[in-house]
Parts: C-alpha cells; structure tokens; sequence
C-alpha cells in the first residue's frame, strides 16, 4: 500500500434537522428547543467525509432521492472534495432524513427516516472497489444491502469493515463477512458480547467504550485498551463515524492497529466538540496536534 490510502465506504446519506433541547422530552411533554440546523450527515456519509478528511482518496457509494434535499447534499460533496460518482439516485424513494435534538452536556437522541438508503443499489460496487485497499459499510441502510456488499468485496479480495451500527437484524453469522467489526458497548451486548463477537470470524474486533476510550482484540491475541481523550463534549452526533472514518483512512495507508485506534479516537474527540457530525475542525493536523498534546495516549499511539 502507498502512503495515501484507499477507502470506498458504502452507505446511508441524511439530510440532518437538529435541534437543541436542555434535555429530552418525556412522553406527552413539549419543550422549547434552542436551534434548528440543516447539517449533511448519514452514518455512510459521516465516515465516507471523515476518511476523506483524514487524508484517504475516498469513494463513496449511496443512494438519494430526486429532491432538494440530495442536490444540497451533492453541493455538500463537491464544496469538501468527495466525489459523487457513486451516489445514485432514486426517484421512486425521498432522500434519508434524521431529527436529532442534541441535549446539555452533549448527548443526543436521533430519529432516523431511511427513505432512498433502505432501496440502495449495488450496482456500481465493484467499480468502485476496483483500487480500494479497505471497503466500510454500516447498517443504516438495508440489512440484506450490507451483507451484499460485504459478500462483494470479500470476493474481490478488498479488506472488508463493519461497523454493526446501529443495532439491526444482522444475523452473527453474517459477521464472517467482516474482516475487521467495529461496535460500540450496545451493539456488542446486542451481538452477545465481545467474549461472542471474538469468535464469530472477523480477525480484529474493536469496540468504542464513549469516555472509557477503546478496547480491541486481534483473533487468539489479549485483548488491549486505550483511554479517551479528555474533552467538554458539546455534541455526541457523528463522533462514532468519525472514529470509523479516521480508523478507516489509517488502516487503508497500511498503518498499524495500535496508530489506527489513537487516530480515530482523537478523530471521534474532535468531533464531539463541536455542533454537528461534519465538523471542520476534523482535519489530519488537528488530529495530530490532540495527539502531541495528550501524554496519556502516547503509549497507544507510538
């Protein structure tokens, strides 16, 4: 592999409504939120926008409708760079959308209609795996679109990641798909656990512990931890894509695990920062700053 690495992320593509809320409303309550945005996001997207951020020639392959809502997002790609090659649309079905209230301290509850993403064609997949080094795919689009595309690029001898995200009816047997799963502690609990996910056929399982940092685990190898970077979160949304994103671009450039987890963490901790899955501060050199500046991660990342 050379220096830039190559990543094709499969997935969902939203159009984000967020607002911000003090706290989340109980049933039958009704609050008064603080903002409404317009942001681009899509758990597909956010990573697909963060591997390219990170320095990895991205393609990404999705699906919208025939509505202002994709052409704003098709503006979104070509204001950051990402090619649009692969995102087809579908004038039978609206572009994805998520309501988002982004609650104090950072926590967020998200709704999410699927719309074109739950229809997505494969087609030009192995197209765009052609001179890919690593293919991500999630599960905010159909479940049975996931397991294709992972059955796809295991034949083409692509490296293949999963992020199991978020919890859907992906079946533990469909995981050998995976040469690499990334979950959070929900989505392991939801699989059977990380004890389980080790045995069901990826060759490397990681799972995102939020403040707690990272554990991940190599096939018959201890399992390791890294902590989190200290941060004030101001919004959660995106920070998991951002980590599969960052994780992702390393992995692809031929980088080890132990750089790709300190990437992706500081990845996920700049995103959190700030309002919004896309953020700008999510650059390599920021990555790069946070990580000189945190001494408790050095052993991680060196």
């Amino acid at each position: 592999m050379g220096a830039l690495g190559k990543v094709c992320v499969v997935g969902s593509i939203n159009l984000d409504l967020m607002v911000q809320v003090d706290h989340a409303p109980a049933p039958g309550e009704t609050i008064m939120g603080k903002m409404l945005g317009k942001m681009p996001g899509g758990k597909g997207f956010n990573q697909a926008v963060a591997a390219h951020r990170c320095g990895a020639s991205t393609q990404f392959v999705g699906q919208v409708g025939a509505d202002s809502e994709a052409q704003h997002l098709r503006k979104v790609c070509a204001q950051i760079g990402l090619s649009d090659r692969y995102l087809r649309t579908n004038p039978q079905a609206p572009t994805g959308t998520a309501y988002i209230s982004c609650q104090s301290g950072g926590e967020n509850s998200i709704i999410v209609v699927p719309g074109a993403n739950e229809q997505l064609d494969l087609t030009q997949l192995p197209h765009a795996l052609v001179e890919a080094d690593l293919m991500m795919v999630q599960m905010e689009i159909g479940s049975q679109a996931a397991k294709t595309a992972m059955a796809i690029s295991q034949h083409l001898g692509v490296l293949t990641l999963l992020n199991a995200a978020p919890s859907r009816d992906v079946g533990i047997e469909h995981l050998a798909l995976a040469d690499i799963l990334v979950v959070n502690e929900t989505e392991a609990e939801d699989l059977g656990g990380f004890d389980a996910l080790r045995q069901a056929g990826p060759s490397l399982i990681v799972m995102t512990l939020g403040a707690n940092g990272v554990m991940w685990a190599e096939r018959d190898a201890p399992a390791q931890t890294a902590s989190a970077f200290p941060i004030n979160a101001v919004d959660t949304t995106g920070s998991g894509d951002a980590f599969c994103g960052a994780f992702a671009a390393a992995l692809a450039s031929g980088h080890s695990i132990e750089h790709a987890i300190g990437h992706a963490s500081a990845a996920g901790a700049l995103t959190a920062m700030a309002m919004g899955a896309q953020t700008d501060n999510l650059s390599s050199k920021n990555i790069q700053v946070m990580i000189s500046n945190s001494p408790q991660t050095q052993q991680v990342i060196l």
